[in-house]
């Protein structure tokens, strides 16, 4: 990855232009600001709304009970130019320009904040009634939907489409989820963990398909690979994301396997003076020794630090946190901490045919993640334990009225 780094005069005199206006655009912005860069700050946005959060599109938003979302932040005031309606088409690193709907946008440094955009279903660009969950746009078509309680089918059991399944039901719709795998989040989760959780789905009056695929979509109906017809008034799709960096074609800047920027410890990717934060980047962890794409909230809040740190020739620490999120879903409150695909042991504290439970997993000892449904105090506890390496003691982990940080042992 390239050398960014400069003296700080010289980095107050350059132009920042931020390329993506959700929370990891935004926050680069407010970050930049926060740590006294004087210098012109742009920040661009494919859509015409002023930037807003994404996690109430899928609740609040979705039912009505708020208009939108936008966030709290007057640019004006922090002399941060915004550019909505503006698509950005191409980078050309060597003129330092950013092609734009708009015309050519000229940066000294340039952060990439796309973020990521859903994975449609093959074969439904034309269908009707068939919609996607990612922007306010969004969740607006289907609004009225919910309203008027129609028969509304979700293919994914994923994050998301338990999320809407959940709005839907609470909205009064008849839900159908689909879900080509044999169980909910089979992508996310290990099959002993995520398998409780399909009995939520019928708990809350959804019912949940798996083992199926959608085969076509018509007029009023959706038909599974075994024949089966779904009467539907709306189809929702979730099925996955995948970095938004198809823009970049052409560029030169290092792509990954999945698409995503290839970013280092200090969010710099391969090109001179150019930045990726957000769900559009990887990087390469030390704590799990891997490189992390993570699609959450959290990642998109914390990244901005570190990249306007380094615009502004700061010694920070490595970019390295322990991933976060969270999920309401059919009455239960569900967050995650850290990454547990390399763990070594699992631990259950808790029943999970009770209302709260939580899943330790331990690599060599260590606590490295932790699922935890309606125990917000495992998962504060557990998420510093874990960005400490703490050892713990894993029989006194399975008393779930014992506090976790009273399982560490060293």
């Amino acid at each position: 990855m390239s050398e960014q780094r400069s003296s700080a005069g010289q980095a107050q005199e350059r132009r920042v232009v931020v390329v993506g206006a959700g929370m990891a655009g935004v926050q680069t912005a407010v970050a930049l600001r926060e740590g006294g860069f004087a210098g012109p700050v742009t920040l661009i946005g494919a859509e015409a709304h002023q930037p807003y959060d994404r996690p109430p599109l899928s609740k609040a938003v979705l039912l009505g009970t708020a208009d939108g979302s936008a966030f709290d932040v007057d640019f004006a005031s922090l002399g941060i130019d915004l550019r909505l309606g503006r698509e950005a088409l191409g980078v050309r690193p060597a003129d330092r320009e950013v092609d734009t709907t708009a015309g050519p946008v000229p940066y000294d440094v340039l952060v990439l904040a796309t973020g990521a955009e859903p994975v449609r279903l093959p074969g439904t660009d034309q269908a009707p009634g068939v919609h996607l969950l990612r922007t306010l746009d969004d969740a607006e078509r289907l609004r009225p939907v919910l309203a008027a309680q129609h028969d509304v089918v979700v293919v994914g059991a994923g994050w998301i489409g338990a999320e809407f399944a959940t709005a839907a039901r609470e909205a009064g719709c008849a839900v159908t989820v689909v879900e080509a795998a044999d169980r909910p989040l089979a992508g996310a989760l290990p099959a002993e963990v995520a398998a409780p959780m399909t009995a939520w789905y019928a708990d809350a009056g959804v019912t949940l398909r798996t083992g199926t695929r959608v085969a076509a979509v018509e007029p009023g109906a959706v038909v599974l690979d075994d024949g089966a017809r779904l009467p539907s008034g709306a189809v929702v799709v979730g099925i996955g994301a995948r970095p938004a960096t198809g823009w970049l074609a052409g560029s030169g800047i290092a792509l990954g396997p999945h698409g995503e920027v290839l970013a280092d410890d200090r969010l710099r990717t391969s090109a001179e003076d150019v930045y990726a934060v957000g769900d559009c980047t990887s990087f390469p962890s030390a704590r799990y020794a891997e490189r992390l794409l993570v699609h959450h909230w959290d990642n998109a809040l914390q990244g901005p630090r570190t990249v306007a740190a380094d615009i502004l020739g700061e010694e920070a620490a490595p970019y390295d946190p322990v991933p976060y999120f969270w999920s309401e879903q059919f009455g239960r409150f569900v967050q995650y901490a850290g990454h547990h695909a390399a763990a070594d042991r699992t631990v259950w504290r808790g029943d999970p045919a009770d209302p709260a439970w939580t899943v330790c997993w331990l690599r060599e000892g260590r606590l490295v993640a932790l699922l935890a449904v309606g125990r917000p105090r495992d998962l504060a506890q557990g998420r510093r334990l874990i960005e400490a390496g703490r050892l713990m003691d894993a029989d006194a982990l399975t008393d779930p009225a014992l506090p976790l940080k009273q399982a560490v042992t060293g």
